[in-house]
C-alpha cells in the first residue's frame, strides 16, 4: 500500500498535467508539426507551374538541389551569416548586460533606447540602413570620410567585398536589444548572496565573473543563443532588402535563395 500509493498520486499528476498541455500541444501539432509534413510531402512531388499536383517524383527534387551551382556559395554564406552574427552578439550583449545591470544615472533612458531597433520592424531598420549605406546619398561614406577612415566612397552594397559585411552589420544591430536583455534578466537572476560571499572570500573581479557569474549565466546564454540562431537563419527582410539589387545568388542565405528558386 505505502509503494501503490505515491505511485498513483504521480500517475493522477501526470494525467492532469497531460490534460492541460493538451490544447497547447494540439494547436502545435496543427500550427508546427501538420505545415512540416505537408512541407515533407510537397518535396516529394511535382507541380505544375499552376499549382497542380503532377504525382510524386521521389528524391528527385533533392537531387536537383543538391546539382545546383550556386548552392555551395549560399551554404557557406548561410554558415558565415549565422556564426558571425550570433558569436558578436552574445560577446557584445554580454558586456552590455553587465553594463546595464550597474546603477547609474539615466540607466533608465538607456535601456529604453536598446529597445528601439528590437521593437522596430526588420524591414523598416533594413530600408533605414539600405539609405545609410547608399553610395551617392548615404551619411556613412561623408562620415567615414571625414574621420579619415575611407579615402573615397565605398559602395557597400554594390561590391561584393562588403556587402556581405554591411548585411552582418544590420543583423547584429537588429539581435543585439532581445540578446541583452535575456542576459540582463539572468543576471538579475543570480542571488546577490552568492556574489557577496565570493568578495569575503576575497576573490577578484575577473574570478568572480569566470567561477560565479558566468556558470550562473548559462542558462539564460544557452536560450539566447538557440534563439538566436534561429531568428537569424530564418531573417529574410534584412538579406533581402540590403541584397535586393545584386543578381544572381553570390551572398544570398538559404532562406533567401529557396525563395527565389521558388518564386
Amino acid at each position: 500500500m505505502t509503494v501503490r500509493g505515491p505511485r498513483r498520486a504521480r500517475r493522477a499528476t501526470g494525467w492532469q498535467a497531460l490534460l492541460w498541455l493538451g490544447p497547447s500541444l494540439v494547436l502545435i501539432g496543427g500550427v508546427v508539426a501538420y505545415p512540416a509534413a505537408q512541407l515533407v510531402r510537397a518535396s516529394l512531388s511535382q507541380y505544375s507551374v499552376t499549382g497542380l499536383y503532377q504525382g510524386s517524383v521521389g528524391l528527385r527534387n533533392y537531387a536537383r538541389l543538391l546539382r545546383q551551382e550556386a548552392l555551395t556559395t549560399v551554404v557557406a554564406n548561410t554558415v558565415v551569416w549565422v556564426t558571425v552574427i550570433v558569436v558578436v552578439t552574445l560577446l557584445m550583449s554580454l558586456g552590455l548586460a553587465q553594463f546595464l545591470d550597474k546603477s547609474f544615472p539615466g540607466r533608465r533612458l538607456v535601456r529604453w533606447a536598446l529597445i528601439v531597433p528590437w521593437a522596430a520592424s526588420v524591414i523598416m531598420t533594413s530600408k533605414l540602413f539600405v539609405w545609410i549605406y547608399d553610395y551617392y546619398f548615404g551619411i556613412l561614406n561623408p562620415a567615414l570620410q571625414s574621420l579619415g577612415v575611407i579615402g573615397h566612397p565605398v559602395d557597400w552594397l554594390g561590391d561584393d567585398s562588403t556587402v556581405m559585411g554591411a548585411m552582418v552589420t544590420v543583423g547584429i544591430f537588429v539581435s543585439l536589444p532581445f540578446t541583452t536583455y535575456v542576459l540582463l534578466a539572468g543576471l538579475q537572476a543570480i542571488p546577490p548572496d552568492v556574489f557577496e560571499a565570493a568578495r569575503v572570500d576575497g576573490a577578484s573581479a575577473w574570478r568572480t565573473y569566470r567561477l560565479v557569474t558566468f556558470p550562473l549565466l548559462r542558462p539564460a546564454l544557452l536560450v539566447a543563443a538557440v534563439l538566436n540562431i534561429i531568428y537569424v537563419f530564418n531573417s529574410f527582410p534584412i538579406v533581402w532588402t540590403l541584397n535586393d539589387r545584386n543578381p544572381g545568388f553570390g551572398h544570398d542565405t538559404m532562406i533567401t535563395y529557396m525563395y527565389k528558386i521558388a518564386f
